[in-house]
């Protein structure tokens, strides 16, 4: 359990005092023995004094405690000279390390699918997860962001290496899987370097398909599920609203989405590259095989703005499930036995079935109706199946044309080298933003001064009015009470004006940014107003009260 340095500085002040009057009392009826200080130092622990102290210091006020026993000649004063120097100490090492953001992540680059689907947290439960995590020791705030190909924990920590090893153990806990296997597929990122692994995930180019816009939906879900809940506080929500600017700045800016760089995508958009422009809106389009392949088909067809297709396939509960996750589109259903029937009224046919033999050849097009003029007069056979669905030998009808796997790699390749140039591209954005972010999130250091200023200043207004009204005795009007009242405010607040403008700053200047934080430090030496330590402090302080309750 985390503590305060005050805390932890009152219990061990105790702790000398007591051991230093305990061994004058020794040293004036018995020698002392070899081993003494090692068995008070157990005794110590038996009693509890030590066993929940999680304060570095607290291995150096042990070792402060067994000097002060083997020379208790120097007496109460070096114990306290001892204390003194354990509470610097315990202060340095509490208020030094600034809180840093942590991502702690497993994703299809590093972990199995087997161990990612035993982390996975499903939406409704980020809530309860943020809820979990901001109760240990060490976080302040979370955010869960847990999709099919990653599950990746963001959290704002007073600690780099407590806070992970608390959510490493939250992670084994909650999935079951020892934290040594964890260990070794978890990646983790800090402060700058997770600032930019967020910014290109949301811009997806940490996706197996670079560019692809799923990843920014499921970015801008964190964000909503996490509005209201305590622990999705302003370091991380600041940071997951940012990515979402990044991701949609990133698309805009670059077009890094344009360009198929799967086969089902590829197919798509190559049969609409070979009908004429005019045609896209009425031609009629077939999908024969509704398995994964042709779900993706199917889905890249209403994204280009298909509103009707007949899908032939050997079930029809399928398609079902298809029509009830695909709104708003006609998906019209027929049976493997009207193929051909469907093929007659369709013109363009995208094939995607397991069938090892074909299911087209010349002899079973020959006799299908001619395709209209406005269509280029030509059915389109798309071929995405290995083994082929289509035979070659289609070509040869005049009225046909065969496209499969091998003419669909060359759109893919394509479009990939492009996506490539347009994510180098996307780099430089990244890098700009996260500049932007990480002077942000300084600027946010100031905050604690500002409102210790304005606390300072209130006190010494409100004693100066109270002092002030005493004097004018116990008959002035309430009027004249709130006249001088408002008079002192407005003095205070016209005297801050000018220290609070020069505390303030957007974070995108570097130069204001650097002399915002030397105003800051100046301020909190002239009014002693101690930010630094005291935050902190008040911060430790509050997860020793939250975890007690």
């Amino acid at each position: 359990m985390a503590v305060s340095c005050a805390f932890v500085g009152a219990k061990l002040e105790n702790l000398l005092i007591s051991s230093t009057a305990t061994a004058s009392v020794a040293s004036a009826s018995t020698p002392s023995k070899p081993g003494t200080p090692g068995k008070r130092r157990a005794s110590l622990n038996r009693r509890g004094y030590l066993g929940n102290l999680r304060c570095e210091a607290a291995s150096d006020a042990l070792g402060q405690v067994e000097s002060t026993n083997a020379a208790s000649s120097s007496g109460l004063a070096s114990s306290l000279s001892a204390l003194e120097l354990l509470k610097t100490s315990a202060a340095d090492r509490y208020t030094k390390e600034k809180s840093s953001i942590i991502v702690i992540g497993l994703s299809i680059h590093t972990a199995p699918v087997e161990m990612r689907e035993k982390l996975a947290v499903p939406e409704a439960e980020w809530p309860r997860a943020i809820g979990e995590l901001c109760s240990l020791n060490h976080i302040e705030e979370a955010a869960v962001l847990s999709t099919c190909n990653r599950m990746e924990i963001y959290v704002l920590a007073l600690s780099r290496h407590r806070g992970i090893k608390e959510v490493t153990e939250w992670m084994s806990k909650t999935s079951g899987i020892p934290v040594s296997e964890i260990c070794q597929h978890r990646f983790l990122l800090y402060d700058k370097d997770a600032t930019q692994h967020i910014f290109e995930v949301s811009s997806g180019l940490d996706s197996l398909v670079l560019g692809e816009g799923q990843i920014l939906a499921q970015v801008k879900q964190v964000v909503k599920v996490g509005q209201g809940v305590v622990g999705f506080g302003r370091n991380i929500s600041g940071l997951f609203k940012h990515a979402i600017t990044v991701g949609k700045r990133v698309r805009t800016e670059t077009n890094i989405a344009a360009g198929a760089v799967s086969v089902s995508s590829a197919a798509v958009e190559l049969a609409l590259m070979k009908l004429p422009e005019p045609s896209h809106a009425t031609a009629r389009m077939l999908v024969i095989g509704a398995g994964k392949m042709g779900k993706l088909v199917i889905k890249h067809l209403v994204a280009k703005g298909c509103t009707k297709m007949v899908v032939v396939n050997r079930s029809e509960e399928r398609v079902a499930a298809i029509r009830e996750e695909i709104k708003d589109v006609e998906i019209v259903h027929k049976p493997l036995t009207e193929m051909l029937n469907s093929a007659a009224n369709a013109d363009v046919i995208f094939t995607s079935t397991a069938s090892d033999i074909p299911l087209f050849l010349k002899e079973h097009v020959v006799d299908l109706p001619p395709v209209g003029p406005n269509l280029g007069a030509l059915r389109l056979f798309i071929d995405i199946s290995v083994p082929r669905n289509v035979g070659a030998c289609v070509n040869e009808h005049e009225g046909s044309r065969v496209y499969n796997v091998d003419d669909l790699k060359e759109v893919v390749a394509a479009n990939k080298e492009d996506r490539i140039r347009k994510a180098m591209e996307a780099q430089e954005i990244i890098t700009e933003e996260s500049k932007q972010f990480e002077a942000w999130r300084d600027s946010l250091e100031t905050v604690p001064t500002i409102k210790k200023l304005r606390a300072y200043a209130e006190r010494i207004r409100a004693a100066e009015v109270e002092k002030c009204l005493s004097k004018m005795g116990d008959e002035v009007p309430k009027k004249s009470q709130k006249a001088v009242d408002d008079l002192s405010r407005g003095i205070v607040n016209k005297l801050l004006h000018g220290p609070m403008q020069h505390l303030r700053c957007d974070g995108s200047d570097s130069r204001t940014l650097s002399e915002t934080l030397e105003n800051m430090q100046a301020l909190n030496r002239m009014f002693s107003l101690e930010t630094e330590i005291s935050v902190l402090e008040q911060k430790v302080r509050a997860k020793v009260e939250q975890n007690q309750k």
